[in-house]
């Protein structure tokens, strides 16, 4: 063979064979065949004592019910089912223990997110009741108006024109 096809061939192979070097000294040991087969995974056997003592910082829905009952089963009746608390009021990981109350996110942005109109006319996401946010009320929190608990009602005393 040529010069010029061999060449390559040994600049595959020293990469290959560096890349292996690397892989033998960088990878754990314990990270390799298990029970499953011979695939590679997420979970390793030796970090499994790192992941017990890891604080788990978002709860559930029913973690949050637990306390706080009332909104819990207005949340469950209202379109707003699908989210879970901590989208709106942070991570629980200390609550009730040393954080009494959860901050808030009020932004518009955060009610944006969802509820800018969008026009995907195949995906449930078109379904969503959106706003122009530039034309609805562009200065006001969402929740001077609406209530996140219960979205249907709309405070018309708050509201501009009843909405």
């Amino acid at each position: 063979m040529n010069n010029h096809v061999i060449r390559p061939f040994i600049v595959v192979f020293a990469v290959l064979g560096l890349l292996l070097t690397v892989r033998h000294f960088f990878v754990p040991k314990d990270f390799k065949v298990g029970d499953r087969g011979f695939m590679y995974s997420y979970h390793r056997k030796g970090s499994e004592k790192d992941w017990e003592n890891v604080k788990v910082k978002y709860q559930s829905r029913e973690y949050c019910a637990d306390c706080h009952d009332e909104n819990y089963k207005k949340i469950m009746a209202s379109p707003h089912k699908i989210i879970q608390c901590e989208n709106c009021h942070g991570p629980a990981v200390d609550h009730p223990d040393t954080i009494e109350k959860l901050p808030i996110d009020r932004s518009r942005e955060l009610c944006e997110r969802c509820h800018t109109k969008l026009d995907y006319p195949t995906s449930l996401r078109g379904q969503i009741k959106g706003i122009d946010p530039l034309r609805h009320y562009p200065q006001q929190e969402c929740c001077a108006c609406h209530n996140p608990h219960h979205p249907n009602l709309i405070d018309k005393k708050v509201a501009p024109n009843g909405h």
